[in-house]
C-alpha cells in the first residue's frame, strides 16, 4: 500500500493554525470536507469517533508525529488528510514530544485490513527522519506531494 492511495491530494495543510489536540483535528476534519472527501453533515460524528479514539490513549508515536484515526459508518472509503503545525501541539505524546506531522485517517467501520496496513505504511514513512525533516521543512502543498510521491516510489 502507498501513501497516494488513501491521502487526499486536496487535504494538505504545511501551516496549522491549531494548537491544542481538539482544534487540531477538527482543523485536519476540515481539510477532508473541503477537499469533498467527507461530508459536512458528518462533521461532529467524526471529530466525536476521532476524540473517542484518543480517549483510550494518544495516537501521537514519537518522534513528534501523530496520526490520529477512527472507523465510522459515516465514511464510505479510507482516507487521509495530512497537516504540519510549525509550532507544534501538544498532543499527549509518548515520548513527550510535540507533534509537527499529523496524517489524519478515517475509515468505514468495516474496513479493519486497510486501515492497519494504512497505519502500517504512515508509521514505517514516519520513521525515516529525513522524510519527517522534508516534510517539516515543506514550503507547500506541492512540496509535500513531491516528498511522498518520491518515498511511494520506493516501497
Amino acid at each position: 500500500m502507498k501513501v497516494l492511495d488513501f491521502l487526499s491530494k486536496k487535504a494538505i495543510k504545511v501551516n496549522l493554525a491549531s494548537t491544542t489536540k481538539k482544534d487540531t483535528i477538527e482543523e485536519l476534519v476540515d481539510l477532508l470536507i473541503a477537499s469533498g472527501d467527507i461530508s459536512k453533515k458528518d462533521r461532529a460524528q467524526l471529530i466525536e469517533a476521532l476524540m473517542a479514539r484518543e480517549a483510550l490513549g494518544s495516537t501521537a508515536i514519537g518522534h513528534n508525529v501523530g496520526i490520529p484515526h477512527a472507523k465510522t459508518d459515516c465514511i464510505k472509503r479510507l482516507v487521509a488528510a495530512l497537516g504540519v503545525s510549525q509550532k507544534g501541539v501538544d498532543f499527549d505524546s509518548l515520548d513527550g514530544e510535540p507533534v509537527y506531522i499529523f496524517f489524519l485517517l478515517v475509515a468505514p467501520q468495516d474496513s479493519a485490513g486497510p486501515h492497519l496496513k494504512a497505519l502500517a505504511c504512515i508509521s514505517r514513512l514516519t520513521k525515516d527522519k529525513f522524510f519527517r525533516d522534508s516534510l517539516k521543512q515543506a514550503k507547500d502543498e506541492k512540496a509535500v506531494l513531491k516528498i511522498i510521491s518520491h518515498e511511494d516510489e520506493k516501497n
